[in-house]
């Protein structure tokens, strides 16, 4: 965990945005694979991790905003726990080190929640993500689990998104550690993108990295031959030469911050003169949202400075037609870039995306375009210092997509069906780099993970 002071200093903020009821935080609980001794790696809920720090399981805690108050509920170990966990630090220990004075058993906190409700105060609590923790809260406060997120606190939720949308420099010191994990990930798997290769084995060596880094991956890699499927989680296929590989993956150190990026190469490490022209296109739109990136601007204004770098260049290339400006404002570019440009980044590799999207990516000023494509963008607001975004274009040739397209005349105005058949079995490329918002613009998080044609051609199989 950090110091004591960066806890009690973001408690002491959420305060000061809040000014009535109690807030209360579920902590996450371990949970069973397939019986309940054999358990899944456990994982603390993020914002009970950004106001709390506790890394441990079966914890809850409370923000009296009116008082002041603060408590932490849990239960220490008994001689059962010893026996198999060995001696564990008591539960006011750990309280302690976050600067919180008040803990008390689990199971006080139904008669506390009880006494609140009898004073007719408002108890705020985030969305519920967890099955266990829409049953434990909704028998707490009397509600439905299946009907506990209706009673969501709106207030609460946009405290929180004001807060973890600022990162400190204790957390963008952790993850630059992520970057770390996530660069050794990816110029591993560049070494491995040769011919025989299964994609397999490239994947469950670069998920194991993190792992002797004491962290995790930040999210079940992406890693396939087949990059016009955006997510793609199967790696059956044995790498062929002059096909792509796709590698999207990340990192979670041990305090949980993440990283996340996306790199494509060629099997064997040289591309083809067609590749190599799509590469370029999507790393120009790579490049150019980084170049105009910056405070103030709002990353729906760059994700359409992105489409209409990729559509200039598929016109290039006679696979787009037609006028730029227009054939974005269309939504023509979204048949070969059908996702949004990039989304925020913290204690979660889609960072609040719990607290849901629309409060964590957009506000009242900015709002989503209802677009095939552009309506993906996860986050379009205005850009703050001490924001970390991805900058993740892409360009992809996707069979069904484009049938759909040319059999209903979809942007027929703006596309070359004829050109675009001769790409069918392309694939697809993504460049992705996480950025970190400054004063007067922005810049990328570590050393670049290998990313021109040169670079990578001088890195796969190396």
């Amino acid at each position: 965990m950090f110091k004591k002071d960066v806890y009690v200093n973001r408690r002491a903020e959420l305060k000061k945005l809040i000014n009535n009821g109690i807030a209360l935080f579920m902590g996450n609980v371990d949970s069973p694979m397939n019986y309940p001794d054999n358990i899944f790696r456990f994982r603390q809920d993020s914002t009970f991790l950004y106001f709390f720090g506790i890394d441990h399981p079966g914890l809850a805690a409370i923000i009296d905003f009116e008082t002041g108050e603060e408590i932490i509920f849990g239960d220490d170990v008994d001689i059962e726990d010893i026996i198999w966990m060995g001696v564990q630090p008591l539960l006011k220990d750990k309280a302690t080190q976050v600067g919180v004075e008040k803990t008390q058993p689990f199971n006080n906190i139904g008669d506390y929640v009880n006494k609140v409700l009898s004073q007719k105060r408002k108890i705020h609590f985030l969305p519920q993500y967890r099955g266990e923790n829409k049953i434990t809260l909704g028998g707490l406060l009397g509600i439905q689990p299946a009907r506990i997120n209706d009673y969501q606190s709106l207030e609460l939720i946009k405290a929180a998104v004001k807060l973890r949308s600022i990162k400190d420099e204790y957390e963008i010191a952790e993850l630059e550690e992520a970057w770390k994990i996530g660069y050794d990930m990816h110029v591993t798997a560049m070494r491995m993108a040769v011919a025989g290769e299964l994609e397999q084995n490239i994947a469950g060596t670069i998920e194991a990295i993190p792992l002797k880094y004491g962290g995790y991956y930040s999210f079940p890699v992406i890693l396939s031959q087949n990059g016009q499927t955006l997510h793609n989680h199967d790696h059956s296929e044995i790498l062929k030469e002059g096909r792509l590989m796709l590698t999207d993956a990340g990192a979670e150190t041990k305090m949980h911050y993440a990283s996340d990026f996306t790199r494509t190469v060629p099997v064997n490490g040289k591309f083809t003169q067609k590749q190599k022209e799509i590469y370029q296109i999507v790393l120009d739109a790579n490049n150019a949202a980084t170049e105009i990136t910056k405070p103030g601007i709002t990353y729906q204004q760059v994700h359409l400075y992105a489409a209409k770098v990729i559509t200039q260049g598929l016109k290039d290339l006679g696979l787009m037609k037609g006028d730029v400006d227009a054939a974005v404002k269309a939504g023509a570019h979204a048949m070969f870039f059908p996702h949004g440009l990039g989304h925020m980044m913290g204690l979660d590799v889609h960072d609040m995306e719990d607290y849901g999207q629309i409060y964590v990516g957009y506000n009242d000023e900015t709002r989503p375009i209802d677009q095939f494509g552009t309506a993906y963008l996860r986050l379009g607001r205005k850009l703050e210092k001490g924001f970390v975004i991805t900058n993740e274009p892409g360009i992809y040739f996707i069979p069904a997509l484009i049938d759909k397209w040319k059999n209903e005349k979809i942007n027929n105005d703006f596309i070359n069906f004829d050109k675009v058949n001769e790409y069918r079995d392309f694939g697809g490329i993504r460049i992705e780099d996480d950025l970190l918002i400054t004063d007067n613009g922005c810049r990328l998080l570590g050393e670049r993970i290998p990313v021109t044609i040169e670079e990578i051609e001088n890195t796969v199989g190396k």
